[in-house]
């Protein structure tokens, strides 16, 4: 493992443990030639999956391979100063990246990415919910924002009054 500081090519592992989800490895490690101390995530992948991304005009569109951070950081943006636990986050992302990687498929359009983050949005969190909405469906004028809430709201209404 490359060194973040001094860029040297060889590590050593000091300690290694599962994360508290147990979907990945957290390995501290020693830089043999700076001594600098870090930390890498070490995760299984199952298989190499391509985003095939909406084309602008022709309906084909780019290739890119799944890329967790992406994920990570849009799900960041949506819940942003919403003072979610970080572990609910991780569990979210993984659950999505282990839907991915388990459908069987070597490409999945990035729609039904967007679709599997607003179901688990849904039930973390209306507010982020209604933010990765926002920017996924691309809303233009407030009247999308408050059709869209108002939707929302008559869901949870429904789920409560099931209840």
């Amino acid at each position: 493992m490359r060194c973040p500081f001094c860029a040297h090519d060889d590590s050593q592992v000091k300690d290694s443990r599962p994360t508290e989800d147990s979907t990945s490895i957290r390995r501290r490690r020693q830089c043999e030639s700076c001594g600098a101390r870090f930390t890498t995530f070490e995760r299984v992948q199952l298989r190499e999956v391509f985003v095939v991304k909406n084309g602008p005009d022709d309906g084909t569109g780019r290739r890119e391979p799944f890329d967790r951070s992406k994920l990570e950081q849009s799900i960041a943006l949506a819940v942003r100063k919403r003072g979610l636990e970080q572990e609910r986050l991780d569990q979210l992302v993984s659950g999505i990246q282990r839907q991915v990687e388990t459908a069987g498929e070597s490409e999945i359009p990035s729609s039904r990415i967007g679709e599997m983050v607003m179901e688990g949005l849904r039930q973390l969190d209306s507010v982020a919910y209604i933010r990765f909405a926002s920017v996924y469906r691309d809303f233009s004028e407030a009247r999308d924002f408050e059709e869209f809430a108002s939707s929302v709201r008559d869901v949870a209404q429904a789920d409560d009054n099931g209840r």
